[in-house]
């Protein structure tokens, strides 16, 4: 049985912008499951994830040679595939012509605090973390973009603010906006004794804090 390609994520792309035909294919692998989850928790919707993130692989395979290494091709990556996600939740918002949800409204409870509906307790940890899921779908794309690639995926905000093109500030802003309204939503979470893990991350650790953190990655 043929092991795991040794080559980097550099290597390997710039193998794929040279002509070689798996090597495209080796690297999405290796990274696909991190994507697809980041397109999930963008998106909220499996359909949305997997067009979008299909939709960033073409762009990310048309653009390879364009690639300058100026990032890691893991911060690349996931550039592109929260891009995707962005403009099919704008597109989809636009075609509707309605307001994602939590989207209207949005810069009003920015002014004077969140809203105050509470979901009701959740019975099991599989309700849990649908409550927690359900919360941050409700958060404006932006700020939930932002939340999904700091709290979820470990990015740091400079690393973050790279991927969506805006400046350092603007992602601790989203950060800050979204933690504040999930600490809302979420407040009667926090007498639960031991919170289930939600992809990852437990539901306190979607509470406001300070800073940003960083996870090692390949």
């Amino acid at each position: 049985m043929t092991g795991p390609d040794p080559r980097t994520d550099e290597e390997l792309l710039a193998a794929h912008a040279a002509g070689e035909p798996d090597a495209f294919g080796v690297l999405f692998r290796r990274h696909r499951d991190r994507l697809w989850a980041v397109a999930l928790r963008t998106t909220n919707d499996r359909e949305d994830a997997a067009d979008a993130l299909q939709e960033a692989m073409l762009s990310a395979h048309r653009a390879a040679a364009r690639f300058r290494g100026e990032a890691a091709v893991t911060t690349w990556l996931h550039r592109i595939v929260v891009n995707a996600c962005v403009d099919r939740l704008r597109r989809r918002q636009a075609h509707f012509t309605l307001p994602l949800p939590g989207q209207a409204g949005a810069e009003e409870e920015d002014r004077h605090g969140p809203a105050r509906n509470e979901p009701a307790a959740p019975s099991t940890d599989h309700d849990t973390a649908m409550v927690v899921r359900a919360a941050l779908a409700e958060l404006p794309y932006d700020q939930r973009a932002a939340l999904v690639l700091v709290d979820l995926q470990g990015y740091s905000v400079a690393e973050v603010a790279e991927m969506m093109g805006v400046a350092e500030g603007t992602i601790k802003s989203r950060c800050s906006r979204g933690r504040a309204r999930l600490a809302v939503m979420l407040g009667h979470l926090r007498n639960l004794s031991a919170p289930p893990d939600v992809g990852g991350t437990r539901t306190q650790d979607l509470a406001p804090r300070g800073g940003s953190h960083d996870h090692s990655r390949s």
